[in-house]
């Protein structure tokens, strides 16, 4: 795993990116080597075009990265992948088309746009073949063995199904002949096993439910002294998944593990940092908003602005502000989570949430220092309390002051039940543990992919 903006990437995500940018630089540079005779140099480097090169390269893989093909665990199928490659090449395309239509002076060729796009869907085609045939060579993928019971080790290994760009393959529990009571005793036994074995084991993944009693720890420091890795559950989850798995979550780990730092200098760069987002946000959509206004009054009768209750920093409430999405009497009977296809929302009101234009009067309670425009997203004080009665560590998301939008935000669907709010808190818990000036640029620049994937509104 490599470690970005305090976000772990598998080795594997990031050699695509690294593989294709030289794959598609080339494939314009050899088009235009080839095409602009008899001395292609002059427009490649008199003409501004080695510059062109590099913006289509910069743009082709931000489409490709906004297609979801550098996070394979979003796609179900393997053809799926061969049908994003077109849909981004034809993104590209029409992109291309749009821009000489505006600016006709970015051609230096009209004829090697054309053959950049068709050698490129060649190589790309092929190249992600290849490197899917590489990645599912067994030689290529990491054996690890799970060893414990009950939920964390289904949960571990489900990940790791699902995960395939992880690398890591489960080796099956029937090879080493495990025994089943899941106490230190059976446990030991099951790690001498693995020893013994031919099976070929790279790595042990821990996670056993209670650890206090029943770790191994002999055999797995013997394991170890054999070169194999050995692995936390929760750890691996964290760095796979983006979230801290509350499963296993006690106070010493809070307490004694590394991150949840929160220093005035970092906050400091944040607020600042958030200030001028905000700023900028709302000088862009100025022009927007009366027409949004004048949409909500006419939608349904009522205000245009909508003012609600939430829980901010160190549990203080105040008053944010959104345009009105939802009828006038939609909470007569009291707070209520909104579902998917709400009656309550306004045909005005869907269009706002799918496309998030009803968050821009909380850039407001930015500028107010209410809230920040990265961090967990408030809840309302009903919820709160509910959910810190069912929920444990719940209060810590309130470490820091809610965010217009979140890790959570662009990483999970909205949550409107108490197991999904469990989920969420997950995701805002890492959040809160790598809470970094990276971190939220990352998180700004997914929100448009999410915002344009129309991801996670209800």
């Amino acid at each position: 795993m490599i470690r970005l903006f305090n976000v772990y990437y598998s080795a594997r995500s990031v050699i695509r990116v690294l593989g294709e940018v030289p794959l598609v630089a080339g494939s314009f540079l050899i088009a235009a080597i080839f095409l602009s005779k008899p001395d292609p140099w002059i427009p490649l480097l008199y003409e501004n075009g080695l510059l062109k090169i590099a913006f289509l390269t910069l743009f082709t893989v931000l489409l490709t990265y906004y297609f979801d093909l550098y996070e394979p665990q979003h796609i179900s199928d393997g053809w799926e992948i061969y049908f994003r490659i077109l849909l981004v090449l034809s993104g590209l395309s029409f992109s291309l088309a749009a821009l000489l239509y505006w600016d006709p002076t970015f051609e230096f060729r009209h004829d090697v746009f054309v053959a950049g796009v068709a050698l490129l869907a060649v190589t790309l085609l092929i190249w992600r073949s290849a490197y899917e045939w590489l990645c599912n060579f067994p030689a290529f993928r990491e054996k690890v063995y799970v060893l414990g019971r009950g939920k964390r080790a289904e949960t571990v290994t489900e990940m790791l199904h699902r995960r395939r760009d992880a690398g890591m393959e489960v080796v099956p529990r029937d090879i080493i002949a495990a025994a089943q009571q899941g106490n230190a005793d059976s446990f030991a036994a099951e790690l001498h096993a693995l020893g013994e074995s031919k099976a070929p084991v790279d790595r042990v993944i821990v996670a056993i439910e209670e650890r206090r009693g029943a770790t191994p720890l002999r055999e797995l420091l013997e394991l170890r002294y054999k070169g194999l890795v050995i692995d936390d559950a929760c750890s691996l989850i964290e760095r796979l998944e983006g979230k801290l798995p509350l499963d296993g979550l006690t106070p010493s780990s809070l307490i004694f593990t590394d991150g949840f730092e929160i220093g005035a200098a970092k906050q400091y760069l944040r607020r600042l940092l958030s200030i001028g987002i905000s700023l900028i946000g709302l000088i862009l959509c100025s022009p927007i908003i009366p027409l949004i206004m004048l949409a909500v009054r006419l939608s349904s009768p009522g205000p245009i602005f909508f003012s609600q209750t939430r829980v901010g920093r160190h549990g203080k409430t105040f008053s944010v502000i959104k345009f009105r999405t939802m009828r006038q009497d939609a909470e007569t009977d009291g707070a209520v989570w909104a579902s998917a296809n709400d009656s309550r929302v306004t045909p005005i009101g869907k269009f706002l949430r799918k496309s998030r234009l009803d968050e821009i009067p909380q850039m407001w309670n930015v500028l107010k220092g209410d809230m920040s425009f990265v961090g967990p997203r408030p809840e309302r004080p009903e919820f709160v309390e509910w959910l810190s009665r069912e929920i444990p560590f719940y209060e810590l998301r309130h470490m820091v002051r809610p965010g217009i939008t979140g890790w959570a935000q662009v990483r999970y669907q909205y949550g409107a039940s108490l197991e999904e709010s469990r989920q969420k808190l997950e995701y805002d818990l890492y959040y809160v543990k790598h809470l970094s000036l990276g971190l939220d640029l990352l998180i700004m620049f997914e929100t448009i992919k999410t915002i344009l994937l129309g991801r996670g509104a209800r």
